[in-house]
């Protein structure tokens, strides 16, 4: 077959570790042999970020502005141990993290459903959507280590010179420090990305924070969406048939391990990424999740929503066979060829991403999958593939639909 065109570039953002390896594996496999791939190509690998000064990500997230849809390797989000290992210069922040605040999105994760694999919790019938705040909080945190006794303040101080000051802890003993911020504008952002979002997919919408121990920056939150709920949403809600609500995130996991599913949880930005791994993980693997980053001026980032599965990249170094399951970086290829298939009209590039996914589901329906499914599936035999033979039987599928 000749190779679908592309007339606009996707913004490519390579990554680490096995996802890094998958990556290349899912291009050479599943669209270079059938899509004249155009991108604008960013190695955002922990040590190009580090020789960049993270300016590489910065640069990456500007383009997806530029072009209007991304695609996303996982990458490494660096800690004490990777600073040593590969001698970086500074402890640099999530990519992820500063991408969502170049953009202003909002991320919607939800998980990929496979008939033979049922969710862990037996009630749930439908997919849950994770809705998570994609600004500040502690990606976006300033922390420092108390090396000793002291006094640490808040101080905030006005463009009209009025100031704040409070007493953060008399520190008799040595500790640590964190400070966090949000924006109304990032606020009101996420929750008209969230309620749009359920108007556009006839899904009820929860809200869950912590506004009764956090009575001024979880409050915000929940009188922000109450506003904008009332002035915007409400009529167009009851006339969908739809619901929102807002609960204490406490009380919203004792609602979502009893309810059926069906809905989208909107959580802020670090609950989010707490609870998208344990739906994830609910309904299947964390690798058999889906994402996107949704902005408000209509730019998209799809990614995988899981790590760089480091234990796998250690085996993979030794010449050792794996068998990593590349299901989300397929998906945030096909999402991504999708969307720039619609915004470009281009209906080939758009039926071409809902082939390949298709593709994936009738390799899993037919028993053949990666090692971290195979104890998941009821009511059929399943096979074990690595990760080579799991791809080549999802490029032959694709190739008998096209």
């Amino acid at each position: 077959m000749e190779k679908i065109k592309m007339r606009v570039p996707l913004v490519e953002m390579d990554g680490d570790e096995m996802t890094r390896i998958l990556w290349q594996m899912v291009k050479d496999e599943l669209i270079l042999p059938f899509v004249e791939l155009k991108t604008e190509y960013y190695d955002l690998g922990l040590t190009v970020r580090d020789e960049t000064r993270d300016q590489i990500t910065h640069d990456a997230g500007n383009a997806i502005k530029k072009y209007g849809v991304g695609v996303k390797c996982a990458t490494i989000t660096p800690n004490n141990q990777r600073m040593s290992e590969y001698n970086l210069h500074e402890m640099w922040k999530s990519p992820n993290g500063t991408i969502r605040a170049i953009l202003d999105g909002t991320v919607f994760r939800a998980p990929i459903l496979v008939d033979s694999i049922k969710p862990v919790v037996k009630n749930w019938k439908r997919p849950i959507t994770i809705a998570r705040h994609a600004y500040g909080d502690v990606y976006k945190g300033t922390e420092y280590r108390v090396k000793g006794k002291g006094k640490a303040e808040l101080l905030f101080t006005g463009e009209n010179g009025e100031t704040f000051r409070e007493t953060v802890y008399d520190f008799e003993c040595p500790g640590v420090l964190q400070s966090v911020f949000n924006k109304d504008t990032s606020i009101n952002s996420f929750a008209h990305a969230c309620f749009k979002y359920a108007l556009s997919t006839n899904q009820d919408l929860w809200f869950s924070t912590k506004d009764t121990i956090s009575k001024i920056y979880d409050q915000t939150f929940k009188v922000l969406f109450d506003e904008i709920y009332e002035a915007d949403y409400k009529a167009k809600f009851e006339e969908a048939g739809i619901e929102y609500f807002y609960t204490l995130i406490d009380d919203a996991v004792a609602r979502v391990i009893r309810s059926e599913g069906g809905f989208i949880w909107a959580c802020k930005n670090y609950d989010g990424d707490v609870m998208s791994d344990m739906v994830s993980t609910a309904f299947g693997s964390l690798a058999m999740m889906t994402s996107v980053l949704c902005s408000p001026d209509g730019n998209f980032e799809y990614e995988a929503a899981h790590g760089t599965v480091t234990r796998h990249y250690y085996k993979y170094l030794e010449g050792e066979e794996t068998s990593t399951n590349p299901m989300a970086t397929i998906y945030a290829w096909s999402g991504a060829l999708k969307k720039r298939g619609e915004l470009d009209d281009i209906p080939e590039l758009v039926s071409f991403g809902e082939k390949i996914e298709k593709a994936c589901i009738a390799t899993l329906d037919d028993g053949i999958m990666t090692k971290d499914l195979v104890g998941l599936v009821e009511g059929k035999k399943a096979r074990a593939v690595n990760t080579t033979e799991f791809i080549a039987q999802i490029r032959s599928r694709l190739e008998a639909m096209l």
